[in-house]
């Protein structure tokens, strides 16, 4: 019998379906994959097994008993634990304070310090985890802040745990460590399920797979008995050939230069030290590092939003130091940014009012200070086709659209502008593999027409396929330039953590 069942589930949101009928077995001691498309609604399953969301229909059982999950308080009581993709931490508080956060040791009206400080050291050293329960979340690496989310359901000794593409912003090393501690974990009798898109995750760590597309589950298989290829083509409904770059860099002539860029934050505090490289015309850079060691920052100088304290930013034989936004792309520089819906669009406004945001007081869509309509629609039914973006058509909202279909709204503007230089900053986050495909398959032909390309990436195996050379970068100094043919994902985690590494050992 299975620890998890949950059978015939579906949910709809203003009549769009987004599970329907799904089932989902999950047997104890095992690690589980969920896997799929964006919008193929594994995130809304989830939630509903976590409380978040209240199916319309459908049955959930535990342990072999009927249960309804109201909300997360419910399923927390129920031994239910989730990991969100984006944690939920307090940066003032400590470690101890976060994980008891709600459930902590009382005597009377007062917390006992003592006795929270005792257990969630315990946990910490029967687990592996290496956390020190006094130390402030806000000065956490990425990775030890991952291990105090998931001391936070062993504090609640939660039997089954949801981890939610719990790998996207760690190292390799923080990889192998993680899994280290979800394997200890299932051994002692616990059950988990992995949300990812790292299908090689999926083959080194899971026993079974379900694999949804379009809210239905298309089939559960056995790891063991499959391949990353063939989930690859379950999850898209037809085969899906992995992108690589094939052909030398374009040339040796700089294009995107930077010059010993530093810069200090508000409270003064270095944030870019001394950073110095080149991209040259035809070539592919990417700028490895775990996030929060000066990639923003330097994203911020690069497109004109901040000044660097020293240094210089060139573009071909321009200097764009002290250059304004609009200057910079009007030179010939574009820009994916990171957080699409933030900075790349404004989901109220249309397809074709996004699609010239950057060129709207410019012929051919501007004449003597007058919009011409006819011709930023005309631009925005070019992308669609072009692009392949799925909508109905180019008055359709930014908030109708999915999120690879957002990034393709994006990515037509940003090379309509036929760019020197594309700076793009995590382009496939949060994408599944058919929509990342599109936007690797898109960077590859840019740079074959000679573009310049800045690849700023948390994701080593996208860093590793597509780059020419790849720059590592912590704690806002640049360790290292490798060629990518030369560099292993081994030697890119120690450097992305700050350790020197033997090829670099004597430098």
């Amino acid at each position: 019998m299975p620890y998890l069942d949950m059978r015939a589930i579906t949910k709809r949101f203003l009549g769009v379906v987004a599970n329907s009928n799904v089932d989902l077995t999950v047997e104890v001691g095992e690690i589980h994959a969920l896997v799929g498309e964006n919008g193929a609604g594994k995130t809304t399953l989830m939630k509903i097994l976590y409380g978040m969301e209240k199916p319309d229909s459908g049955e959930i059982f535990l342990d072999d008993r009927l249960v309804n999950i109201v909300n997360p308080f419910t399923a927390i009581r129920m031994g239910i634990g989730m990991v969100h993709q984006h944690f939920q931490l307090v940066p003032s508080l400590t470690v101890a304070e976060n994980v008891a956060l709600g459930y902590e040791p009382k005597k009377g009206l007062f917390v006992e310090r003592n006795e929270l400080v005792k257990r969630v050291q315990a946990l910490s050293e029967k687990f592996g985890l290496k956390v020190d329960p006094h130390a402030q979340v806000s000065n956490l690496s990425v990775g030890i802040q991952q291990r105090v989310e998931i001391l936070k359901l062993l504090y609640r000794d939660s039997k089954l745990l949801i981890l939610d593409e719990p790998t996207a912003v760690l190292t390799p090393q923080e990889i192998h460590e993680l899994f280290d501690v979800v394997r200890a974990l299932v051994r002692e009798g616990r059950t988990a399920i992995l949300i990812t898109h790292k299908l090689d995750e999926v083959m080194s760590i899971c026993g079974r797979a379900t694999i949804l597309r379009s809210g239905v589950v298309v089939d559960q298989v056995k790891i063991k008995e499959t391949t990353v290829a063939e989930i690859a083509r379950l999850m898209v409904g037809s085969s899906v050939e992995v992108v690589q770059r094939t052909s030398t860099p374009g040339g040796s002539q700089p294009i995107l230069t930077l010059n010993q860029i530093s810069s200090r934050d508000e409270r003064g505090l270095s944030v870019l030290k001394d950073i110095s490289f080149t991209v040259n015309a035809g070539e592919i850079v990417g700028l490895a590092g775990v996030e929060g060691n000066g990639q923003n920052e330097l994203i911020d100088v690069l497109i004109g939003n901040t000044k660097p304290d020293q240094g210089s930013v060139e573009l071909g034989t321009h200097n764009l130091t002290m250059a304004k936004a609009r200057t910079r792309r009007e030179i010939g520089m574009s820009f994916i940014p990171e957080d699409r819906n933030a900075q790349g669009v404004s989901s109220e406004l249309t397809i074709w009012e996004n699609s010239i945001a950057n060129n709207y007081y410019r012929s051919p869509i501007s004449k003597w200070g007058w919009l011409r309509i006819n011709s930023a629609r005309g631009q925005a039914k070019k992308a669609i086709r072009d692009f392949d973006i799925r909508a109905r058509d180019e008055t359709a909202t930014v908030a109708e659209l999915s999120g690879g279909n957002t990034q393709k709204v994006i990515i037509a503007r940003e090379l309509s502008a036929q760019p020197l230089a594309l700076v793009a900053a995590q382009p496939t986050r949060g994408l599944d593999i058919g929509a990342a495909r599109f936007v690797h398959e898109r960077l590859l032909a840019l740079r074959l027409s000679g573009v310049s390309i800045l690849l700023i990436s948390a994701d080593l195996d996208e860093i590793m396929a597509l780059s020419d050379r790849i720059a590592v970068i912590f704690e806002g100094s640049v360790q290292k330039v490798l060629e990518s043919k030369e560099a292993s994902r081994e030697e890119l985690g120690l450097l992305m953590t700050g350790k020197r590494t033997p090829l670099t050992a004597n430098e």
